[in-house]
């Protein structure tokens, strides 16, 4: 089994319900997002997949993030806020949608929201 990792950045404001917690105030952070792709076979050219098709498909999907109040965007809602669980949730899924190449697959996701704290999404095998 092969696994590669890529970072990328964004930053969005987002407000979470939580019942006296300073969350539900309107705050952004700078959010570091880890991806992982895997799968079982390289290909002839040695590699699992080109870094740079992994980063520009993850690109495409930052853009639905980038600079954006989350609790209006379309994919999130009542009953998904914008958590740092949902926002890698939504990158995994709609990154594995964008990846073409048979027996790879997106295996986690890690939303920093800070530099001591994230949550990972890992997906199905």
């Amino acid at each position: 089994m092969f696994e590669l990792k890529i970072l990328t950045r964004f930053a969005a404001a987002h407000q979470l319900k939580m019942v006296g917690q300073k969350c539900e105030n309107l705050h952004g952070h700078n959010w570091k997002i880890e991806v992982c792709v895997s799968g079982e076979k390289l290909n002839p050219a040695g590699v699992l997949m080109d870094f740079g098709d992994i980063k520009r498909s993850v690109a495409e999907v930052m853009k639905d993030l980038d600079h954006r109040f989350l609790n209006e965007a379309d994919f999130f809602g009542p009953d998904t806020p914008p958590s740092s669980e949902n926002i890698a949730l939504y990158i995994a899924t709609k990154l594995q949608e964008r990846i073409t190449e048979p027996g790879i697959r997106v295996s986690r996701v890690a939303a920093w929201e800070s530099d001591d704290s994230c949550a990972t999404c890992i997906m199905d095998q």
